[in-house]
């Protein structure tokens, strides 16, 4: 089994991986926005902290844009999984 903790707080991520019984981290642009900081600056401290999964969600809703903003996240670190909605234009950005 494994355990991803689904949220964007630093505090919250630094316990539990300090306590070692965090595999990765889920997280989402809500998530990211009740935190204090700039959303960029947020997701490069979990990638930094989390030497697993960061699973990033792009907000962007067309394929094209999906696809760019997938790219982007990407970019936060090798340990990145880019998570998108589940519709047409989700789907094809997939593809």
């Amino acid at each position: 089994m494994k355990i991803f903790l689904d949220t964007a707080s630093i505090e919250s991520i630094k316990k539990f991986v300090d306590m070692g019984i965090v595999d990765g981290i889920t997280t989402n642009p809500t998530l990211i926005s009740r935190e204090k900081g700039h959303p960029k600056d947020i997701m490069r401290e979990i990638v930094k902290i989390v030497k697993g999964p960061v699973n990033l969600e792009v907000v962007a809703t067309k394929t094209e844009e999906i696809v760019e903003e997938g790219l982007r996240l990407k970019n936060f670190g090798e340990n990145v999984i880019v998570k998108v909605p589940m519709t047409c234009d989700g789907l094809k950005a997939v593809r």
